[in-house]
């Protein structure tokens, strides 16, 4: 069961440098939208053209990641949207065994599902250097690929929350040990 756990920490730890890094992307993206304001608003007092595409869609690329690849690092923390109103009443056992059961029959498959329906539309969008219709935009290609990265890191997270949920029950980890923050210590 060790080794296991060592292939979840290294998972975790895979998952917790993208956080961080991603994490940064909030500022680049609050910095594009508040030049997006600003310009539209002088460039119409001046009567001048200050803002462009690139900007709009920069600001929406930025989001775009930032959503995609935070996915994994909201699941490795138990921050994501979940209905606690009947587990939050159950034993850490029965817990447990919702979270390997939701991971096993939801997660995962949801995940190589969505993985495999996007495949060709990545691969389409990089055969033809696919980029925005709008003048000035920027290309669709790279972004499109990002939505692979996200499911991948999702099954990768997931494959991690489950050997960690299969070591609870073993009692080989305790939770405070897993390194997963609790939905009350958020509040």
């Amino acid at each position: 069961m060790q080794r296991w756990l060592a292939v979840a920490k290294t998972i975790d730890r895979v998952t917790d440098w993208i956080g961080r890094v991603v994490s940064w992307l909030v500022l680049f993206m609050v910095i594009i939208g508040a030049y997006n304001a600003v310009a539209r608003y002088l460039g119409r007092f001046l009567g001048v053209n200050l803002s462009s595409n690139l900007y709009l869609e920069l600001q929406w690329y930025l989001f775009s990641i930032l959503f995609l690849l935070g996915a994994a690092y909201a699941l490795r923390h138990n921050v994501h949207v979940r209905v606690d109103v009947l587990s939050s009443r159950l034993s850490l056992r029965w817990r447990s065994w919702i979270n390997i059961i939701g991971t096993v029959l939801f997660l995962i498959p949801f995940s190589v599902l969505a993985l495999w329906l996007s495949w060709p539309s990545v691969r389409n969008s990089w055969a033809v250097r696919e980029a925005s219709p709008d003048p000035g935009g920027l290309a669709r290609y790279p972004l499109k690929t990002v939505i692979l990265i996200c499911f991948a890191l999702l099954v990768l997270q997931g494959v991690a929350e489950l050997i960690k949920e299969i070591a609870k029950l073993r009692g080989a980890l305790e939770e405070a040990e897993s390194g997963v923050s609790s939905p009350e210590g958020l509040a």
